[in-house]
């Protein structure tokens, strides 16, 4: 899987920039819309926070574990709204960093390898967003990917009481994606080959599950089907409202732009962030149905 060094890659790096743009508990994730896009991002990711709340059955006194809790927006909905106990966790020293800053309980721990002796059991679990980052492109080359997905939700299920809910939320390929091996960084710029390959730079140790039937499938074993939909053009709108926000002037924040400019020259492995920043990969992908992207409500089998 992504490793902690790719994952403070992906969001530790621009932890502050993200932060000073969408604020200071941040949502990177998709927000959900209802099919009605002149809601505000803030909005559309309240309507997200009430819609897994409700599915999740949380209430007064409920406890939850967040599996990658990005900057504890969701801890921070399920205490103010319903006075849930929530625990996050997570492998980027700058979400840690900000979680403990606004009190939430947070740890850096791999999700995958989480048990009940380490933090006890919960009434529910969620993932929003961290589930493409368990398999990365070798493993997947090495026939792993079903394998870390099954162990993955035998690891959620048990810490679960039988009837408990899971709330799962992960971009997967879709119905365009290509062959792997066909992904070339140096390929038209325009071509799926190009944006596919931009992608996988961005998102290094991750690989995506190949639509919703790998999920549900390797969820099989430990929890049944409640409730499943697709969020992609609600994921289309909200990358279009972070790349406003990411771009409107802030000084602080474009001071950390320029700080960034001498490893984007200098560091190779920054070498494509100017082109992440420029075209936004992921939502050309889900505008080309390259890729896809999901909400499911499991419920662990009694």
């Amino acid at each position: 899987m992504a490793n902690k060094q790719d994952i403070d890659f992906t969001y530790t790096t621009l932890d502050r920039i993200f932060r000073l743009s969408i604020g200071e508990t941040a949502d990177f994730s998709a927000a959900m819309y209802h099919g009605d896009f002149s809601m505000t991002l803030k909005d559309a990711q309240m309507a997200k926070h009430q819609f897994v709340t409700d599915q999740l059955n949380i209430q007064e006194a409920s406890r939850v574990i967040e599996l990658g809790s990005g900057w504890g927006p969701f801890l921070k909905y399920i205490k103010e709204e319903r006075n849930a106990s929530g625990i996050g966790l997570t492998l980027s020293d700058g979400q840690y960093q900000a979680c403990k800053k606004n009190g939430f309980d947070v740890y850096i721990k791999d999700c995958r390898t989480v048990k009940p002796s380490d933090f006890g059991t919960f009434d529910s679990a969620v993932s929003i967003g961290a589930f493409e980052h368990f398999c990365s492109l070798e493993e997947y080359k090495n026939g792993q990917q079903e394998k870390i997905y099954r162990d993955f939700f035998k690891t959620v299920a048990d810490l679960l009481p039988n009837g408990g809910r899971f709330f799962l939320q992960t971009m997967t390929f879709g119905k365009n994606m290509i062959d792997s091996n066909a992904m070339n960084l140096h390929a038209n710029k325009n071509s799926a080959e190009y944006i596919t390959a931009l992608t996988a730079k961005h998102l290094p140790g991750s690989w995506l599950p190949y639509g919703s039937e790998m999920i549900l499938h390797t969820a099989a074993p430990y929890f049944k089907l409640v409730n499943i939909s697709s969020g992609r053009l609600d994921y289309i709108e909200t990358i279009k409202q972070w790349r406003k926000m990411l771009r409107s002037f802030n000084l602080k924040k474009y001071a950390l732009y320029l700080r960034l400019i001498v490893p984007l020259i200098q560091q190779k492995k920054f070498s494509h962030m100017w082109q992440v920043f420029k075209i936004s990969p992921i939502m050309l992908c889900f505008e080309r149905e390259i890729m896809e992207h999901y909400r499911i409500v499991f419920q662990k089998i009694e």
